[in-house]
């Protein structure tokens, strides 16, 4: 018989862990002043935020480090508006700059809250102090899985040393492309946002070939897009394929 496996991403968070209190969506607007359309996405898409569980030094018996003091694991049940493909991002940095910690997010559609069905997806972006000023956050692109049934097997909490490396390992579950041996993280999400970039530049071109009517002109437009790919594939070693996605 095969044993079955769980999501990576999904995480069996252990139970002395857990928190299990509901956050006031008032208390992340006063704390994350979004403007008016944010909190309009709040009302509409959000029907409760849940602080799930507290990774830290007391919980797990792993020491923090300024960057990574505590990491905290928010659940966000989603209204059926905020159920789609499309991450809601908006509400997702609201609640980061709301809450002075990295934050792993578990959305979820339930038929409880009026949804078709119910799925979880996992989320996170890489958050880090400011080098300029360490009393603010730096938040990245957000990452996340596909919807998953609700159901999905979960992965035991991956061993770490440390809370900084066991944020990594979970980051690390998120992006679609996978780090090269000793690559940090931050070298990571740079080579990622590379890619965003040549990406972006090869739809442009594409779409200039396919308007461009002289031939000697579509030919050198053709020459630069086979360099653009070619850069493409080389930062794209390792990159992984799959139900991941970019948020």
């Amino acid at each position: 018989m095969t044993e079955q496996t769980g999501h990576p991403a999904l995480i069996d968070y252990p139970e002395r862990a857990r928190v299990g209190r509901v956050v006031p969506k008032n208390r992340i607007v006063v704390s994350g002043a979004p403007g008016r359309r944010v909190r309009d996405k709040l009302t509409s898409q959000v029907a409760r935020i849940t602080w799930q569980y507290k990774l830290a030094q007391e919980t797990l018996n792993l020491k923090g480090s300024k960057a990574v003091p505590e990491i905290q694991i928010f659940r966000v049940a989603l209204k059926p508006a905020g159920v789609t493909d499309e991450l809601p991002v908006d509400v997702l940095k609201c609640i980061d700059r709301a809450i002075g910690f990295p934050i792993i997010f578990e959305l979820t559609s339930s038929r409880e809250d009026g949804a078709t069905r119910d799925a979880i997806r996992v989320a996170a972006t890489y958050k880090r102090p400011s080098e300029a000023d360490a009393s603010k956050w730096v938040l990245d692109d957000y990452f996340a899985t596909d919807w998953l049934p609700a159901d999905t097997l979960r992965t035991p909490l991956p061993v770490a040393l440390d809370l900084s490396r066991l944020y990594e390992q979970l980051l690390r579950e998120l992006l679609p492309i996978q780090a090269r041996p000793g690559e940090s993280m931050v070298a990571l999400m740079e080579r990622h946002s590379r890619i965003t970039a040549k990406q972006r530049e090869c739809r442009r071109l594409e779409a200039r070939i396919q308007r461009e009517k002289q031939f000697n002109r579509k030919v050198e437009l053709n020459r630069q897009l086979r360099a653009l790919k070619a850069e493409l594939d080389t930062l794209r070693e390792t990159t992984i394929e799959g139900n991941k996605q970019h948020g």
